[in-house]
């Protein structure tokens, strides 16, 4: 459907605000439509001299309705949402242009399947935009996402393999509150029996997810993402504590909570948290916090930490005796004397 404020086009956007929204007011279907109520009415007129059955009910909840069983045609889409679709695609999925690719495949087909003056804008973006891999994303099986979903829809219980980073496998049983999409990454958030703690997996090193027949009661109101954000900096293999001289208020926009939990500790802060990559936490990390700090705890951390001290304290090192270091502002010649 393309965008046309056609009598066609809005008789059609009508139907699809029906089928999304089962009772809708003739205000609400002029609001939506960008018309008056007047002609909000027209168009479901329209729709009933289609063939459409189109009911309605008086009173202060009434509205209009689809009658039942009422058979929809294809979805429709419009050109701003098929172009949408595509450049959504091409986001978390750059290998999306490519034929042999499942989304790139099924992306295929939804645009081949659109209307002409609907789709070729959208099959021009497919084939010549490009998409930058991105090295951290990483897909997981759809099968396996398959079946954690559908415990986490019924509150199923799972047993699951899960692989570490360093190859190290195991069994548990989890019961999994949420799929959390972070930075290119699926990962699921859990109650984890193994450990008798809240675990955040990455959904591409689950080897198998199966249900069981034990249900389990899920946080009440909970923030999957929060959550998640707030879990990704425990209970890794290196444990971290870094003291920080400035208060916690200063301190607190630079630490992302990957990185731990932020405490008040006298005059300053403290930073509690663990890691599995001690060298990335302390470059990437703890390199760009504008504050003192110590390394208080982490034997492993406190490694990192000091080779990364070395390195910076060799680049910036006096030159030996007798070579000539260009003054502040002085440009140093090339070869060609350029």
């Amino acid at each position: 459907m393309p965008d046309d404020p056609s009598p066609t086009a809005r008789a059609l956007r009508t139907l699809e605000i029906l089928r999304t929204r089962p009772t809708t007011t003739a205000g609400e279907l002029a609001e939506r439509l960008g018309v008056t109520e007047r002609a909000a009415r027209r168009y479901i007129g329209i729709l009933r001299e289609a063939g459409i059955p189109v009911e309605s009910a008086r009173g202060p909840h009434g509205g209009y309705r689809l009658g039942r069983g009422t058979r929809l045609p294809p979805v429709h889409f419009t050109q701003a949402e098929a172009l949408g679709l595509v450049m959504a695609a091409l986001s978390g999925r750059p290998a999306v242009t490519d034929a042999d690719d499942l989304v790139g495949a099924a992306l295929g087909k939804v645009v081949k399947a659109l209307p002409e003056s609907v789709g070729r804008q959208a099959a021009l973006l497919r084939e010549y935009a490009s998409a930058a891999p991105d090295p951290y994303a990483a897909h997981p099986d759809p099968a396996v996402t398959s079946s954690l979903v559908e415990a986490v829809a019924h509150r199923r219980r799972v047993r699951l393999t899960y692989r570490s980073e360093s190859g190290s496998t195991w069994e548990e049983e989890a019961d999994p509150w949420s799929l959390v999409v972070r930075h290119g990454r699926w990962y699921l958030l859990c109650h984890s029996h193994r450990a008798d703690a809240v675990r955040t997996y990455r959904v591409d090193r689950i080897g198998e997810a199966r249900s069981t027949d034990r249900g389990f009661d899920a946080p009440v109101g909970f923030d999957p993402v929060a959550l998640l954000e707030e879990n990704l900096g425990t209970g890794w293999r290196f444990a971290t504590r870094v003291v920080f001289d400035a208060p916690q208020a200063e301190v607190a926009p630079w630490i992302s909570p990957p990185m731990g939990r932020l405490e008040p500790l006298g005059d300053g802060c403290v930073l509690v948290g663990s890691t599995r990559n001690p060298d990335m936490y302390a470059q990437e990390w703890l390199a760009r916090v504008p504050f003192a700090f110590r390394v208080d705890g982490g034997a492993e951390l406190c490694a990192a930490a000091a080779a990364l001290a070395a390195r910076f304290t060799a680049a910036v090192r006096d030159p030996q005796p007798g070579s000539e270091q260009p003054s502040p502002g002085e440009t140093v010649a090339g070869p060609d004397g350029g």
